[in-house]
């Protein structure tokens, strides 16, 4: 059956206009993006077919030129659609962190991290350094690792943060299986960055921890 001739709220555009887009599923939002379906299948149906197939939301957005391609229904067209896509997602959320404006909304801060951290299939240790009045100076990813950990070091770390003038900070480092609970290593390092920015009077306000979902936050968890 043709989404056209689905009942008006369950078709994904008009259910995006009227409760918003955060109320869709992953295979409506894709579904969007893709437009048409393939013969026989409603663009709904190829969107799932295609989570089915990548495993993932995250994977299929992440996957290279080449994987994607071999998707049904996909191709180089929608491939560089997706890339724009990606990208103006990106820079909407730098323009919201711009240099010189205060930190004052802990979502958008969230957004901007995991935009920039969430694609990556390895480890990447990023750094938010902020002045004394929680302005963004600048946000430097420090080190990468393998899939499975990325080496800190507190003295780079304090360095940079020197180098910055910086008041403040904010760390996030991506988890490449997807699940944003901190281990203990994760918990570890960040103390020793706590104590090892304190001998300067440079205090760190959060670690995000990205994953699939909702990052974690050491500070909402009493962890800073």
């Amino acid at each position: 059956m043709s989404i056209k001739d689905w009942a008006e709220e369950d078709r994904p555009r008009e259910k995006l206009l009227k409760r918003g887009a955060n109320a869709l599923t992953d295979a409506e939002l894709l579904a969007i993006f893709l437009r048409t379906g393939t013969h026989g299948k409603s663009a709904v149906d190829l969107a799932r077919e295609l989570l089915a197939d990548f495993g993932s939301l995250k994977a299929l957005l992440g996957a290279d030129q080449q994987r994607f391609c071999q998707g049904n229904g996909l191709g180089e067209a929608k491939y560089t659609q997706l890339q724009a896509v990606l990208e103006m997602a990106r820079r909407h959320f730098k323009e919201a962190l711009q240099r010189g404006d205060a930190l004052t909304n802990p979502d958008i801060t969230k957004a901007y991290l995991s935009a920039q951290l969430r694609g990556y299939n390895y480890e990447v240790f990023a750094c938010l350094f902020l002045d004394n009045q929680n302005r963004v100076l600048q946000l430097t990813e420090l080190f990468r690792g393998t899939i499975d950990s990325a080496n800190v070091y507190p003295r780079e770390v304090a360095k940079l943060a020197l180098q910055h003038n910086a008041a403040a900070v904010i760390f996030a480092h991506n988890h490449p299986s997807g699940v944003s609970e901190p281990s203990q290593s994760d918990k570890a390092i960040t103390t020793k960055l706590k104590q090892a920015l304190a001998l300067f009077d440079i205090r760190v306000l959060d670690h995000l921890v990205i994953g699939d979902g909702e990052s974690y936050s050491f500070a909402e968890h009493g962890l800073i």
